[in-house]
This record gives C-alpha cells, structure tokens and sequence, in this order.
C-alpha cells in the first residue's frame, strides 16, 4: 500500500485518495477474485466542511449585477426554490403551476418528486422571461432550443459574482445553501426545509444549523465590555 502512502505524502485529497481505493478494490475483487478478508484499506474520512452562504445581501447585490433575463430568470429561481443545478436545466413550462403557486420538481435526486413555493416576485418574473424568449419545453433554454447546460450556470454565476465584487468560493448550489440558511434563520421549521429541499435524511438539512448567524446574535460576547478604541 506504498502508493496510497505516496498519496497521503503528497497531501491529495480525500476525495482523490478514495477514489484510488476503489480503483484499488475493484482490481482486487472483481478482476483478482479475491475476499475482502484477504486485505484491509483504511479509507481516510471525508472532511466536513461548512458550506458557503452568502448574506442576504450579498444575494441582493449578486442579482442587481445580472442584466441578462434569462441568466437572472434562471438564478433567481435555483435561490427561490432552493433547487440543485440538475432541477432547473430539466425544469419544464408544464412544472409551473400558477394556479396552486407551486413549482414541481420531478425525478429528482433520488428518483423523487417533490413541490416547491412559487413566490408572486418569481410569477411576474418567469411571465417576463416567457414573452421575450416563448421556451417550448424546457423553461431554461439554450441557445439550440434545447435545456441550459449545467456548466453553461455555473460560468454564469462566477462571472456575475465578480461583478458584485463577491470573492468568496461560490457555485450555483451556493445559492441553494443560502436559501436554506436563509430560511432556517426566518424561523422556518427545519422539517419544512428538508421537504422543500428534497433531502431524505434530516441530518443532512441540520448542516444549516451550523452556518446560522441567527444564533449567534443572541450570544452576549464578553468582548463588548472592552473598549478598543
């Protein structure tokens, strides 16, 4: 196991190192046939990372940066809705139901379907965006007609991040952990934000309740009976 040492030397990562013993595995298993019992990879643990939020804010400034209707049609509807970068390239005209104001997100992750909150905002933008780009099937389009790719969002996004002179590391499921922190921090019972985000274990939603501020604003730091200045 000198290679995986090699690895670990090296400071890869420990995505990078897990995928090597799987690689490792399969050889072993399936091409060799020999038992697990026969050999023992400690596979390092993943590390748990916080994810980026933005303020609201800094959401706030990221949209005002967007001049594109369609770019701004498609963000604003991953944060609004809290949806993964796959949810709003396949989202379709027939999802949007404006009678019940509700958004359905079908075949998911997980092969599940699930509704979401139409806000009136989103309505009235989405209506916007229709009548000047009439989309067929797919709500997003690219410009072929066919769905928006999902590397065609994150560009996106980065480029207008720079523009509101946002600098920290964000991606298209940036706007998905806002708007969940963002919820959780309105009071919004985390049980409803784990429907709503799709997610089937709640232990995977309760991240969000280590990125809160809102309970940190109730602390009293001892700090504040010093004087600095």
């Amino acid at each position: 196991m000198a290679y995986l040492f090699h690895l670990i030397q090296e400071d890869y990562s420990k995505s990078t190192q897990n995928q090597h013993i799987n690689a490792i595995k399969f050889y072993f298993e399936k091409c060799l046939g020999r038992k697990k019992e026969y050999y023992h990879i400690e596979r390092p643990r993943q590390d748990k990372k916080l994810p980026v939020v933005l303020s609201k804010h800094e959401i706030q400034s990221l949209f005002q940066a967007i001049h594109n209707l369609k770019h701004l049609t498609a963000l604003a509807v991953i944060y609004s809705c809290g949806l993964r970068v796959s949810e709003i390239i396949h989202l379709k005209i027939k999802d949007i139901d404006s009678q019940r104001m509700v958004i359905n997100i079908r075949k998911a992750k997980g092969n599940k379907d699930r509704q979401v909150q139409l806000t009136n905002q989103i309505l009235a933008l989405l209506r916007r965006y229709y009548k000047k780009y009439l989309p067929v099937n797919e709500l997003i389009m690219g410009q072929k007609g066919g769905p928006y790719s999902a590397s065609s969002i994150q560009k996106i996004i980065k480029r207008t991040a720079l523009k509101a002179k946002i600098y920290k590391p964000i991606t298209p499921h940036t706007l998905r952990h806002s708007f969940a922190t963002h919820l959780l921090e309105n009071g919004t019972d985390i049980r409803y934000i784990q429907f709503i985000l799709g997610h089937s274990d709640i232990k995977t939603t309760q991240i969000y309740t280590h990125v809160t501020s809102a309970h940190l604003k109730n602390i009293k730091n001892p700090s504040d009976d010093l004087n600095f200045f």
